[in-house]
């Protein structure tokens, strides 16, 4: 009989959330909308410090909100760190504006500063159009929001914050999500904390909140009658959705503070790894960093490793029904975005050639790492 699966990361619900979604049955409140959409938006901006949000269908919602809120379109270009899945760079298409894709650093494996600069340098000096840069906080590690920002300040372009995979983690003190003209949040099955499905964008800028909203529900116009003078989507978060969210907010300072302590078994395996001779780097968390590790992310470069590599790895894992995933491939180096322009060396290729994502749900129990270590002792050891 094959053994139990050990998932990357998994849902994990906690007390409250049947009775959010028990009350929203009860009130028959079943329907798009409801109060638990607008309790979940408050939840939200209490934790992230934002004035406004807008709960959604999905992260990518988020983001295509954003761009069509900041005007993007054809002619236009969008900066996109290249390190990131997919959903943070299709909706510039949509739009059908240019992606252009910047390089990781070394430190946090976000979008390096430096050659967003000159990305940004070089566009002005040939007239081009950038509406939006969108920087991710890659696996919960912040990126680096102090020197974006000032290099967006300079040249007057809007920050839309991918916190997809961040919430909980902080930059010098403030949560990820907070720092841009828009931040975006996912709350997808294997985030740090689900609604199932859904996103939200936060932003300080009340109005444009309400536009989003008013996109969202297929820009209905305030009239008796079906009426629309815009271009809609069906964006919005269900009732039911928003009640399991509620649940959820109320246990994710516990999330955070498991997924941390997951690394740190990680981190302390490793340390024991490394003082045999190999070189297992996990992603560092430099500096006015506080990740809420939402996945627990290394790399593994075979010529420093007597010839293990992430797939060596990877395959072991498998093979005792232990999922485990490859770093994001970076978008520079999609087929689909093979014509994109790209700033940068080889930091995000080297990352994905050897990197890899470890289990790390908050719910991993201990006889689930005694599996996982033994089969890394395998390798290892």
């Amino acid at each position: 009989m094959s053994k139990p699966k050990i998932w990357l990361s998994s849902p994990h619900m906690g007390e409250a959330e049947q009775t959010y979604v028990q009350e929203a049955f009860d009130t028959n409140w079943i329907a798009p909308l409801g109060p638990h959409v607008n309790g979940f938006e408050d939840d939200l901006q209490k934790y992230t410090g934002v004035s406004h949000a807008a709960a959604l269908s999905a992260g990518t919602a988020a983001i295509h909100l954003a761009l069509i809120l900041l005007d993007v379109g054809p002619g236009d270009f969008v900066i996109c760190q290249s390190m990131t899945f997919s959903a943070s760079a299709n909706p510039i298409v949509y739009q059908g504006a240019t992606p252009v894709f910047i390089d990781s650093e070394p430190d946090t494996w976000n979008m390096c500063p430096e050659y967003l600069e000159k990305a940004l340098a070089e566009l002005a000096s040939q007239g081009k159009s950038v509406k939006a840069i969108i920087p991710v906080h890659l696996y919960g590690m912040p990126a680096n929001m102090s020197r974006i920002m000032a290099i967006a300040e300079h040249y007057g372009v809007a920050v839309v914050e991918d916190a997809a995979e961040a919430l909980g983690s902080r930059y010098y003190h403030m949560p990820c999500g907070a720092f841009g003209k828009f931040g975006v949040l996912s709350f997808n099955g294997n985030k740090i904390i689900t609604t199932s499905g859904g996103g939200a964008l936060l932003s300080n800028d009340g109005e444009m909140i309400q536009k989003a909203r008013f996109l969202a529900t297929q820009a209905r116009d305030n009239a008796p009658h079906y009426q629309h003078t815009h271009i809609g989507y069906n964006y919005r978060m269900s009732n039911v959705v928003a009640a399991i969210g509620r649940g959820q907010m109320e246990v994710l300072d516990d999330r955070v503070a498991a997924r941390r302590e997951n690394f740190g078994r990680y981190k302390d395996y490793f340390d024991m790894v490394n003082d045999r001779g190999y070189r297992v780097t996990i992603q560092p968390e430099p500096r006015g960093c506080y990740s809420n590790r939402w996945l627990t992310a290394l790399t593994i470069d075979p010529k420093a490793n007597k010839g293990i590599s992430r797939e060596t790895v990877r395959l072991a894992l498998e093979a005792d029904n232990i999922e485990s995933r490859p770093l994001w491939k970076p978008m520079h180096m999609q087929p689909v975005f093979s014509d994109a322009p790209y700033y940068g060396d080889s930091v995000a290729a080297n990352l994905f050639k050897d990197g890899l994502c470890l289990p790390s749900g908050s719910n991993l129990t201990g006889e689930d790492f005694d599996r996982i270590f033994k089969v890394l002792d395998r390798v290892f050891i």
